[in-house]
């Protein structure tokens, strides 16, 4: 019997109100816009669904891929024989603490934390607000901008382990490095929720901030296309968008993916880009970078197959 098949037996069984869609097509559901259809697609409402969920499609044989706003993300033209499960649908509930730690689920978008913050008074999370992602993607690669990394606020994060169960981590036990965790290397754990700690601050000056840095990614980002943010790490000594312009790159297409003319560290879909277009473009990238400079180029961005 397929995994799928099985798996929709014990959803129907024991989570008939978990919302459940075949063949959901990933483009949907990435802000690349680009994706062939995933073999299922669950929206669990909260921790509980989503531990039972991850604990029906171990025993199944899926393959599972957990997701928030796919801001990261490049899926396969043909699909993913995967269950994808989507967090960003229910679960971004927010709770705030007097000593100034906020808990949140791990579907909450960046922005709206970071909001919630800025209303609390606390200032911490104004790096934070012009990323597009979600909490839980957000501490997995340990997200930053203009100088802040999450592993700066970070105080714990809970999270589902297949073969130990539900484990709460230190933001120290979680080995935040750049752009990575210890879930870089335990992909099988799944985010719950984090607490962050912040400090009290002037609600006005926060908001100041979080304006000012949202009006520099606007000037020098091009938000305007669907993209997965920054495409190449970051390489020791260097800035890809630097090396990637240096090379007289910007605007180099394959198919409908193209180098950003506004930064050359982002390539974007210019319309039409599939999975493929991508992939070759950021292959030609890295080698006439490699060729010029010495400098070996590292995707950001995370393929999906």
């Amino acid at each position: 019997m397929d995994w799928y098949t099985e798996l929709d037996k014990r959803i129907a069984a024991y989570l008939p109100d978990l919302k459940v869609t075949a063949d959901e097509p990933m483009s949907r559901h990435t802000s690349f816009r680009i994706g062939g259809p995933a073999r299922r697609m669950a929206f669990p409402q909260n921790g509980e669904q989503l531990v039972l969920l991850m604990g029906f499609a171990e025993e199944c044989g899926a393959e599972t891929l957990v997701i928030g706003n796919g801001t990261n993300l490049l899926a396969a033209d043909e699909g993913l024989d995967r269950l994808v499960v989507d967090l960003s649908a229910a679960m971004h509930g927010i709770q705030g603490e007097e000593n100034g730690t906020v808990t949140a689920e791990a579907g909450v978008s960046l922005a709206r934390l970071a909001d919630f913050a800025c209303k609390q008074g606390l200032t911490g999370l104004e790096f934070a607000h012009g990323i597009p992602g979600t909490l839980g993607g957000a501490v997995c690669m340990n997200a930053g901008a203009y100088g802040g990394e999450m592993k700066q606020v970070i105080q714990a994060v809970t999270v589902l382990f297949p073969d130990e169960g539900v484990k709460t981590l230190t933001g120290e036990e979680m080995a935040f490095g750049y752009r990575c965790s210890l879930l870089t290397d335990r992909p099988e754990g799944v985010v719950l929720r984090a607490a962050v700690r912040l400090a009290p601050g002037d609600p006005a000056a926060i908001r100041e901030k979080m304006q000012e840095l949202m009006a520099r990614r606007k000037a020098s980002q091009p938000l305007e296309w669907p993209s997965a943010g920054s495409t190449f790490k970051r390489p020791a000594g260097h800035f890809a968008g630097t090396l990637i312009d240096q090379c007289g790159l910007k605007g180099l297409t394959v198919g409908g993916a193209q180098v950003s003319e506004k930064h050359a560290g982002f390539v974007i879909n210019k319309g039409g880009a599939t999975c493929a277009d991508v992939t070759a473009l950021i292959a030609q990238v890295q080698a006439r970078v490699y060729d010029k400079t010495g400098v070996r180029l590292e995707p950001e961005v995370k393929i999906i197959r």
